[in-house]
C-alpha cells in the first residue's frame, strides 16, 4: 500500500512532529511518498506486526522512526488506545482493500 503525504493547502512545508498507526489484519509493505514535509523532523510509523515501511530516496528516513506494535483488533479500541496513548487523533481512516491512500496534514 502507498501511503501519500502532503501538507494541507494552507500550509506551505509541514514543519511538525506526526505518529502514524498502520494496522492492517496481514502484514503489509507500507511504502510511503511524501512532498513538502520538512527535513528533521520526527515522524513515527507503528506498524502492526510483520509489516514494513519503505521509504523514498532521501533523508525522511533519518529522522523517521519504524517500530512494530501488536494493536488491538477491533477500531473501536484501537481509536481509545491511540486517545490514552496520545491525548488527541486528529485523523482516522479505514479501507477495506486500497492500493493508495492519499493523507492531507496540517494545522
Amino acid at each position: 500500500v502507498t501511503l501519500h503525504l502532503n501538507p494541507i493547502s494552507s500550509v506551505h512545508i509541514h514543519q511538525k512532529p506526526l505518529v502514524f498507526l498502520l494496522n492492517s489484519p496481514l502484514p503489509l509493505v507500507w511504502k510511503l511518498k511524501t512532498e513538502r514535509l520538512a527535513p528533521g523532523i520526527q515522524r513515527v510509523f507503528f506498524v502492526s506486526i510483520g509489516s514494513v515501511v519503505q521509504f523514498e530516496k532521501g533523508n525522511f528516513s533519518l529522522s523517521a522512526e519504524t517500530e512494530e506494535k501488536l494493536f488491538p483488533e477491533k477500531n473501536e479500541h484501537l481509536l481509545q488506545w491511540a486517545q490514552k496513548e496520545y491525548g488527541a487523533v486528529t485523523s482516522f481512516t479505514e479501507f477495506k482493500i486500497s492500493r493508495n491512500i492519499y493523507i492531507k496534514v496540517g494545522e
